[in-house]
């Protein structure tokens, strides 16, 4: 599986960006697809996840902020961005999991900076 991200950029506090993660190869083995975030001197945290299911989850912090979605026809998953604060400024992944019993195979995409400006 190959992911590969775009989207990111420069923008104020209050605007809107809205990030892209292409999926090529096997992508039936995937289960669940997120993205992930580091900002400068802090861990990569999660930002939102969706399952093969169709059911999604979000860090609180981005809770009613951000969307995530994907189309299945264009096997891309995508990360809308609202009302974006310059604490949302971070490198962004995304990522397939693929879990097998007690094991999990994580495939990252290319970080994409988002820088939000005050």
């Amino acid at each position: 599986v190959q992911l590969v991200v775009s989207g990111g950029g420069l923008v104020q506090a209050g605007g809107s960006l809205r990030l892209s993660c292409a999926a090529s190869g096997s992508i039936f083995s995937i289960n669940a697809m997120g993205w992930y975030r580091q900002a400068p001197g802090k861990q990569r945290e999660l930002v939102a996840v969706i399952t093969s299911g169709g059911s999604t989850d979000y860090a609180d912090s981005v809770k009613g902020r951000f969307t995530i979605s994907r189309d299945n026809a264009k096997n891309t998953l995508y990360l809308q961005m609202n009302s974006l604060k310059p604490e949302d400024t971070a490198v962004y992944y995304c990522n397939g999991r693929t879990t097998l019993g007690p094991r999990k195979y994580d495939v990252w995409g290319q970080g994409t900076l988002v820088t939000v400006s005050s």
